[in-house]
């Protein structure tokens, strides 16, 4: 049990939160939109083997992009005093088996990739998906956009669930896109305005070690402001969504719950400052996890009443 801690610890999979929410949010919306030039109206086939695929892909890549970064950041992670005692740096875990745990996850999303058959999509786009997620690892060695690289690896969720659920009618009309599209938006910016913050408590040390990052280039004073910036095109783009998404069956409980974010990202930057860091863990986790709920329960709700 106790290394079984230490392997969820490692890819800090209590953080599924974040992403995993949205990816059941663009499933009941993609369930609940009529397919394009329909005579009936039809909708999407609900099948157990799609939910399965979902859960399977979604802990798999996020497992294999995790023990990825885990892995190629062990130097710095021993380097950094906050991140010291990390897995590989403590000793905890050894850089082999977190690679060889890599690797494994990284053919374990795959393989599940197989149960949206005969959809072929998934299975064409595995391999990409996992390579530019597995990429984010690398960006903060040569592009202060890496925190938007994060928020775009994220809200990928959304738009493979999406065209996991409806099939080629996504290539057929790409205009069937605009939902999941927004939705993918909100979360991009929303992930790099947080990824931002967080960050605000290495700004010294990536400037030293000549890591890229926003906090590390513009200080943290300009960091909380761009962030601040990312957060507001998130809540743009939601409410974008809110207005699109009619015909998906968003309403007015979604439209509240955007609301309700507004307000929780306000609060979220209340709680940092350029003097004091202090809550950033409390920003970046408790309400960044009731965030992706409310939004998800909201749309769900909206969906099916």
């Amino acid at each position: 049990m106790a290394k079984l801690n230490d392997w969820l610890g490692l890819i800090r999979f209590s953080h599924t939160i974040f992403a995993l929410p949205f990816a059941i949010l663009a499933a009941f919306l993609a369930w609940a939109t009529p397919l394009p030039e329909t005579s009936p109206v039809t909708y999407p086939q609900i099948r157990v083997q799609d939910i399965v695929g979902i859960l399977l892909c979604m802990v798999l890549a996020r497992s294999a992009a995790m023990a990825f970064n885990r892995w190629v950041d062990r130097r710095i992670d021993a380097a950094n005093p906050r991140t010291a005692t990390r897995h590989i740096p403590a000793g905890t875990l050894s850089a082999p088996a977190v690679l060889a745990f890599t690797i494994l996850c990284g053919i374990g999303f795959v393989v599940s990739t197989l149960l949206f058959l005969p959809n072929r999509l998934p299975l064409f786009a595995s391999v990409p998906v996992l390579l530019f997620l597995c990429g984010y690892s690398l960006a903060k060695r040569f592009t202060s956009s890496a925190h938007l690289w994060l928020g775009i690896a994220l809200s990928l969720s959304p738009i493979c669930v999406w065209a996991a659920i409806r099939g080629e009618v996504v290539l057929q009309q790409p205009s069937d896109f605009w939902v999941p599209g927004w939705l993918a938006v909100a979360v991009a910016f929303w992930v790099a305005g947080f990824d931002i913050i967080y960050s605000c408590q290495d700004a010294e040390f990536d400037a030293a070690e000549g890591l890229h990052s926003v906090p590390s280039r513009r200080g943290v004073s300009g960091a909380l402001r761009v962030a601040a910036v990312s957060h507001v095109a998130m809540i743009l783009a939601l409410g974008l969504l809110a207005w699109t998404g009619g015909s998906s069956g968003l309403g007015l409980v979604f439209l509240i719950a955007v609301m309700l974010t507004a307000a929780l990202v306000i609060y979220q930057h209340r709680l940092v400052s350029p003097s004091d860091l202090s809550r950033v863990n409390q920003a970046f986790f408790h309400t960044n996890a009731i965030v992706s709920l409310i939004l998800m329960t909201a749309g769900v709700i909206d969906c099916f009443i």
